[in-house]
This record gives structure tokens, sequence and C-alpha cells, in this order.
């Protein structure tokens, strides 16, 4: 029983194999670029629509079965070819032309289209298609030619291109294929009728080219004339203003040459206005030196005598005041001493205020009384002061007053050799001293010198006077003031 199994199976494996194998050799599809053509036994029987009546089927974009060895399976391309066409020809005016133009061409999707491919290509070698497409082209294309002239052949090419397809169409539909496309590419001549054409054209278009350059150079010679007067405009300009600018240079360099000596003249005479200004101020500090070293001094010990009188006094006063504060107070201590012991003990602490307040008023007291003590003894000492001042500066003012030319010519006498100095200091420097007039010239300079002493002390009498006089009637009036 299981060998009748495995015997069944077998034959069951064997018969799906074969229905395979079997399906495979049947089985046939078309592609997208292609049409299967069949024929042989029942062929034209099935659906295949208009191919029937040849006696073949026509199947596209489908797979279909078949019967191996009965029926008999080819293919045929529905892609598209591309032909260039070479024409020679003659226009309607007589003229030889050469065109060249491409076509692109297929065979059509539709049954018919196949059916009739099928029929005059089918199995025959591709040069026999092109070859056949080539001749329907050029017998058209020498028959349109032939009735244009080359103008309208070169100015409307897609006129010319959809006569040739409209005419090409019909016989194309007969071999069963379209037309995708039709272009002329070019169009020649061997007499050069077509380069003659354009010369006229081209004359003018020269023409207008050699008038634009010809108007284009005039201009820019007009330019390059105005920019040319423009620079020589420029350069005498800049050449008028160089001139200006170098007799500025040459002004410049005359003052110039004439600033040192006036430089040197403008010295000379600024060092003898300082040299001036110079033994002016030596003059000047010579008198202000006889005041300082005659008047301060004596005024200086006059304050000096008066300070250390009034020092003294102030501290006579000083001593006096702290001894009776010095009494006071032990008397005051006693008594409140005394007074706190007949007090009873009961009232002690009443009496410890009391005493602390007494003593309170007591320090304050004491602190008044040695204020007005200050100031009684600051006030004695000015007092004594001024009247000291008073009587120094009234014993001056009658000794003025009595013999005012002895106390002058006492300070003179004892700054003499400072005045005589001051009138030789011209000489100080001098090296060499040369006579020319012998003893006479001598006695000439010494005069001269004299003269010069005598001078500066008449200067110095005349400035002590009214410093003498203005000094009396101010001394007086203080006097008479802190009197």
């Amino acid at each position: 029983m299981d060998a009748l199994v495995y015997v069944v199976v077998g034959i069951a494996f064997v018969v799906v194999a074969l229905a395979v194998v079997l399906f495979r050799l049947a089985w046939r599809v078309a592609e997208p670029d292609e049409a299967l053509i069949i024929s042989g036994f029942r062929a034209g029987t099935g659906p295949g629509g208009s191919g029937e009546s040849m006696g073949f089927r026509i199947v596209t974009g489908r797979g279909c079965l078949v019967a191996p060895g009965l029926t008999k399976v080819r293919r045929i391309s529905l892609e598209a070819h591309e032909s260039q066409i070479v024409v020679p020809c003659v226009s309607c005016q007589k003229i030889n032309l050469a065109l060249t133009g491409v076509v692109m061409y297929k065979v059509g999707d539709d049954y018919p289209s196949i059916a009739n491919a099928a029929r005059r290509f089918l199995d025959r070698p591709a040069d026999e298609l092109e070859t056949k497409v080539q001749n329907v082209f050029i017998g058209h294309l020498r028959a349109i030619a032939g009735s244009m002239t080359v103008e309208d052949m070169i100015s409307d090419q897609d006129k010319f291109s959809e006569q040739v397809r409209d005419r090409c169409s019909q016989e194309m539909e007969s071999f069963g294929l379209v037309i995708d496309s039709f272009q002329i590419q070019s169009i020649a001549s061997e007499s050069n009728y077509i380069a003659n054409l354009a010369i006229p054209h081209q004359a003018q278009v020269e023409q207008h080219a050699r008038i634009a350059r010809a108007n284009a150079e005039r201009e820019a010679i007009a330019q390059e004339q105005s920019a040319q007067a423009q620079i020589a405009l420029s350069v005498r300009d800049t050449q008028i203003k160089k001139a200006g600018y170098q007799a500025e240079v040459d002004r410049a360099t005359k003052d110039a040459q004439q600033q040192g000596p006036l430089a040197e003249a403008t010295a000379r005479q600024a060092v003898v206005e300082v040299a001036t200004k110079v033994a002016q101020l030596e003059a000047q500090q010579k008198e202000q030196q006889l005041q300082v070293d005659i008047r301060k001094p004596a005024d200086a010990e006059a304050y000096r005598q008066t300070t250390l009188a009034t020092a003294a006094r102030d501290a006579r006063i000083s001593q006096a005041e702290a001894d009776a504060q010095e009494t006071r107070l032990r008397a005051e201590a006693a008594a409140a001493q005394t007074k706190m012991q007949a007090q009873a003990e009961a009232e002690a602490i009443r009496m410890r205020a009391a005493a602390q307040a007494e003593a309170t008023r007591l320090a304050g007291q004491a602190e008044a009384d040695a204020i007005q003590a200050r100031g009684l003894a600051e006030a004695e000492s000015v007092r004594a002061r001024m009247a000291a001042e008073a009587a120094g500066i009234q014993q001056r003012a009658e000794a003025m007053s009595k013999n005012q030319e002895a106390v002058i010519a006492q300070q003179l006498a004892e700054n003499l050799p400072e005045i005589v100095a001051a009138a030789a200091k011209p000489f100080e420097h001098v090296g060499q001293f040369t006579v020319l007039n012998g003893a006479q010239g001598v006695t000439s300079a010494l005069a001269e010198i004299i003269q010069q002493a005598g001078t500066l002390t008449s200067m110095a009498r005349e400035s002590l006077l009214p410093a003498l006089k203005l000094e009396t009637p101010a001394t007086n009036g203080e006097v008479s003031q802190h009197s």
C-alpha cells in the first residue's frame, strides 16, 4: 500500500512538472516596445482583431497561450527609428540645392499599422525598412522643393517641413509606419546662391557698421581734442600757479635774508634797554637797602624793649592773681570744713550734696575771676606797651623838631661808605683805566665820581625827609589816639 502511494505521488509530481514545463513553453508575453505576431494552427480564430483576416493574431502588452509546434510566434519592434536624408533637388528658380533632413519614425501602435508592417517588414533586414522610408521622403522632398523658391525654403522652414510630413504620411501609413518628427537641417547651393542672398544685407549691415565706426571715431577725436584742450588748460594753470608760488618763495627768501640783520639790531636794542632797566633797579635797590639798614634796626630795637617790659609786667600780675586765688580757696575750704563738722550726722547726705553744689559754684566763680584777671592784665599790658611806644615816638619827634639836620647828617655819615661804593660801582669791573689828557683827566674822573656820590647823598637826604615828616604827624596822632 505504501509503494502504491509513492507511485501515485511520483506520477502526480511528474504530471505537475510536465504541466509547468508545457505552460512555460506555451505562454508568451509581449514587451511594451514590441508586438507578438502569432500564426499557425487556429491562430486567426482567437482574439486579436484585424490580424484575423490575414490568418495571424497580434498581441501587445500582455501574455497569451500558444500551441508549441502548432503555432509560430514572432516579434516586431515598436521602437522609434532615426534616418538622415540627403536630397539633391532643384527649386522653382532652377537652382540646384542640396537638402539635408532627419526623420523619426516607428511602427504604429494600432493593430492595422502593426499588421501592415508585419506583412511588409517582418523578418526583413532593418536596412530595407530605412531604404524604403528614404525613397518616400526623397521623392516628396524633390517635388515640394521644385514648387518653392530658395527664399521661401530658408525663411519658412517649418512650412516646408510640414508639407513634407503631410505628403509622406499617407504612404508611411500604408507601410504601417507613423512619422514622429521631420526637420530640415540644412539647405546648400553649389552656385553660392544662398551666400549671395546675404551679400546685400551684409553690405547694408557693413555700411551701417562703417557709419557707426566713423561716427564713433569722430566723437572719439572730438573728445580727445577736448581732453587735450583741457590738459593744455590745466598745464597753463599749473605753470601760472607755479610761477606765483615761486614768486612767493623768492619774496619769503629775501625777507628771511633781511631778518638776520633786523633781529641782530633788535637784540642789541633789547640789551641796551635791559641794561638801562638793570641800572635803574640797582639804584632803587640801594635806596631800599639804606631804608632797611637805618630805619628798620631802630624800630626793631624799640619793639624789643617794649615786648620785654610787657612780658615782665604780665608775669608779676599773673603771680599776684595766683597768690590771691590760692588764699581765697584755702579760706573757703577751711570754712566749709568747719561747717561740715558742726552739722549733725543726720544731715550728712544733704551736706554732701550741698558741698558738691558749692564746689561747682566756687569752681565757676574761680574761673570767672581768673578770666577777669587775665582780661585786666592784658588790658594793662596793652596800655603800658602803647604808652612806651608813644613815649619813644614823642622823644624822636622832639629830637627831629629840634635838630633835624643833625639826625639826617648822622645817618648819612654812618652810611657814607655804602653811598661812595654805590657811586664807584660802574668802575668795579674796569681792568685798566687809560687817561688821555694826563692829570687833568684823572682829576675830572675823580670829580665826576665825587659828584655822583654827592648826587646819591642828596637823593638819600630827600628820601629821608618825607619819611620823617610823615612819621611825625602820624606818631602824634597815634599818641593822641592811644592816650
